[in-house]
């Protein structure tokens, strides 16, 4: 995984193994599919009442971020894939406490995947005097 890569992930353990959750522009559309846009997917996440269906939202979150790490080593390393995680075995490799823990990584894999670099320029605007 290349620094970029690094800087925009969350690690999180999955049955004993490392994964990273990387918000790619990939993720993002299936988000997008799936709620509506990354703003709706925050409320979605903290207020969800019914237990259940949190779970499977943070499993099918899970499954799709730490994906994005698999995919790109499988692009760069064609002979040497790996295989994609799947919701199942997200729910049977954890536990509904690891997976309320792992909502502050994916929360924080999705803030540093859409952080913007913004730099300010000097003004322009002179004061007439």
């Amino acid at each position: 995984m290349d620094h970029a890569a690094d800087e925009r992930s969350a690690v999180i353990d999955i049955g004993g193994q490392e994964y990273k959750l990387i918000l790619t522009t990939k993720a993002t559309k299936e988000i997008a599919k799936r709620y509506g846009g990354l703003e709706n997917l925050g409320n979605k996440l903290m207020n969800t009442k019914d237990f259940e269906l949190a779970l499977d939202e943070v499993v099918w979150l899970i499954t799709l971020l730490a994906n994005q790490s698999i995919l790109i080593h499988n692009l760069r390393n064609r002979d040497e894939k790996k295989e994609l995680l799947t919701e199942e075995e997200i729910e049977l490799l954890t536990t509904p406490f690891e997976l309320a823990e792992y909502k502050n990584a994916i929360m924080a894999s999705m803030m540093k995947g859409t952080k913007r670099h913004i730099e300010s320029e000097p003004s322009k605007n002179v004061e007439v005097g």
